[in-house]
């Protein structure tokens, strides 16, 4: 049985209890996983300072940039290893850890080890009250010990996607990964010594939220900033427990995102489009689309296309490439998606597709898999087409115009994505422009630059992240004024 240790200052440790890191698959025990308890965290987040004043705090920005490249190195010497890790503990089919999650490792180190050696900033000569000349300019310095919280739906693609940053622009870090994905996690601190990143830079505790590893790292005083994404309401107690440090931090959190589809669409394009936006990774993303808006011209022959999408998805083991819906991540979180399915029926949703639990007669029966759903007939103000659900499922409701279509799509207290289907050029430039939200598609969904900010409004977080909108967040700019 594997175990999965904390790892703080260059060692592996373990910690004062453990818990069950669990196969989504079929319910059984991979690993055990050391929970770190409040010294072992404080001692970590000391680490981390005392890297900072180290080796690492002395490097220049090429050098810095240049064990970046040598660590996603590592990561792609490592393929098969983090691959098989990431499988198994989310379920995910091997096909899409392997194209999607595990190769992004490896570029988030590349794209912003590449970035902060051409990050410029702007400097102004200006004339002063006297007469003579003054110049200013920024330079940018790290901001310190960074708290990083991650989820468990794209563990190590968002692990990095924060990490490197960080470390491009010189902090040090204190992962608290998942508990319900700890292994990628704690493999990538194997691939960060053999690409020389200094003991103490990266360090990782393990554990939960509140009264464990989460809380005593976002209540530390020695925590510069925390990044973290996940659910809403566990954004909002971070928040709480950072506020009387006046941490900055940074959050991408929940979706209720909506996709609108209109009549003069490339229909096959469209349900291509939309069975990847609400299905991908069983609907545990956080740009899935869970609410569909179409235009009433195509409604009936859109629903029965995406239903024959849904139904004709193979939730296999996730190690057959032939699978293309995998689990959900836990038993726990299978019980809130089925108690929505039941919502939908008591609040009179109609029923395409799906709704329940699928039988396979095997050992599959006891891991955590789901049917993909399909609703219609919902009001706009049903629970379920308000509140976020995070499993493979959505609603399709008609519109008669472009501003039905942009008021439904905008009433939510989320902001984090939307897709726009219509071949009408003009139209899609004036509807995204509409949308009250960080990122919109249109004719297409989860295509990304990394070098676009990245983010949501409301309670989908806050600030931007990728490109220079990430090194922003990660460093201090300190303005200097020279009298010339």
């Amino acid at each position: 049985m594997k175990l999965f240790q904390n790892y703080i200052d260059g060692r592996f440790v373990p910690g004062k209890r453990g818990f069950a890191d669990i196969n989504p698959a079929d319910g059984s025990t991979i690993a055990h996983v050391a929970e770190a308890d409040a010294a072992q965290v404080d001692e970590a987040v000391h680490a981390a300072r005392q890297a900072l004043h180290g080796e690492w705090g002395r490097l220049g920005i090429r050098e810095r940039a240049a064990r970046l490249h040598s660590l996603a190195d590592a990561i792609e010497k490592r393929f098969d290893c983090f691959v098989h890790a990431e499988v198994a503990d989310t379920g995910k089919p091997v096909w899409l850890a392997s194209r999607l999650d595990v190769p992004r490792a490896a570029v988030n180190f590349r794209v912003f080890a590449d970035l902060i050696k051409i990050a410029g900033l702007e400097s102004f000569q200006t004339e002063t009250p006297d007469g003579v000349q003054a110049l200013n300019y920024a330079v940018r310095k790290p901001l310190g010990v960074i708290g990083v919280i991650t989820p468990w739906n794209l563990p190590l693609l968002l692990l990095t996607w924060k990490v490197a940053p960080a470390l491009a622009s010189g902090n040090t870090v204190v992962v608290k990964p998942s508990e319900e994905t700890p292994a990628t996690a704690t493999i990538l601190a194997e691939a960060m010594e053999e690409a020389g990143i200094p003991r103490g830079v990266y360090n990782v505790v393990h554990g939960f939220g509140p009264g464990s590893a989460g809380e005593f790292l976002t209540q530390h005083p020695d925590v510069n900033a925390i990044t973290f994404t996940g659910e809403s309401k566990t954004g909002a107690a971070i928040m709480k427990a950072a506020a009387p440090t006046v941490k900055p931090v940074s959050f991408e959190l929940g979706g209720k995102n909506a996709a609108l589809v209109f009549a003069d669409c490339n229909l096959d394009d469209a349900v291509k489009g939309l069975s990847d936006a609400v299905f991908l990774n069983t609907g545990q993303v956080c740009l899935c689309a869970e609410r569909v808006y179409v235009e009433r011209k195509i409604f009936s022959q859109f629903i029965e296309a995406l239903k024959g999408r849904a139904e004709s998805l193979n939730p296999g083991w996730p190690n057959d490439e032939k699978t293309n819906l995998g689990p959900l991540i836990s038993a726990q979180h299978r019980v809130k998606v089925l108690s929505y399915y039941k919502l939908a029926k008591e609040e009179g949703a109609t029923v395409v597709t799906g709704g329940g639990v699928p039988q396979f007669g095997d050992k599959r029966d006891h891991g955590f898999y789901i049917q993909p759903t399909i609703y219609t007939g919902l009001r706009e103000s049903a629970r379920c087409v308000k509140e976020e659900i995070f499993g493979p499922v959505c609603h399709i409701a008609p519109f008669d115009s472009e501003e039905e279509a942009v008021a439904m799509a905008n009433d939510t207290n989320y902001g984090l994505a939307a897709s726009i289907w219509t071949t009408d050029l003009k139209r899609g430039h004036r509807v995204a422009q509409q949308m009250t939200v960080g990122i919109t598609w249109v004719n297409c969904w989860f295509l990304r630059d990394l070098r676009t900010p990245f983010g949501g409004v409301g309670l989908s977080g806050i600030g931007r992240e990728g490109g220079i909108h990430s090194l922003n967040f990660y460093s201090e700019l300190n303005n200097i004024c020279i009298r010339l």
